[in-house]
């Protein structure tokens, strides 16, 4: 009698979900590394904006812009997926650092956008509620109006066409 031997290869997956931890390091204008309390570090990519890589243009003022907001502090990730990289992609909320009292009310990824550090992600629009949408859309324009970070340089190379030249 042939017997079937079954082996499964198990790849330990990141539960999907919200995270409450602290912000270990800061990768670039959109990515960050969390240390939660069991002591699981997750690679956080912030949702709805592109940054500008590291060796582009603006690429360290914007990296260090989201180190100003978040490094070393507790953050929430509300997220409920990952990337092809395993990525967990979120939401960030941190504590403003004016307002002792308040919470985590301050989203790290809308604060790059205004900030003219990062560009609305357009390709990802439709993962989007409609509320985000609008505001990541009039942030980007705003900051854009005012010639604010990146968009002071008279001609600012999209993330995604920066990395496009690279390949």
């Amino acid at each position: 009698m042939r017997r079937l031997i079954l082996v499964l290869f198990v790849t330990p997956l990141v539960a999907l979900g919200d995270i409450t931890g602290k912000v270990v390091s800061v990768t670039d204008g959109d990515t960050i590394k969390v240390l939660d309390s069991t002591s699981t570090q997750y690679k956080v990519r912030l949702t709805g904006i592109d940054a500008p890589e590291r060796d582009q243009p603006y690429g360290d003022a914007s990296r260090e812009h989201l180190a100003s907001i978040v490094a070393g502090k507790q953050v929430f990730v509300a997220s409920d997926h990952s990337d092809r990289y395993g990525r967990v992609l979120g939401k960030v909320w941190v504590q403003p650092s004016d307002c002792a009292s308040c919470g985590k009310t301050l989203e790290a990824n809308h604060v790059q956008l205004l900030a003219g550090m990062a560009w609305w992600y357009r390709y990802y629009a439709s993962e989007q509620s409609p509320e985000d949408r609008g505001r990541y859309e009039s942030s980007e324009d705003e900051a854009r109006k005012r010639k604010r970070g990146l968009w002071a340089d008279p001609d600012p190379i999209n993330p995604y066409r920066w990395r496009k030249g690279k390949r």
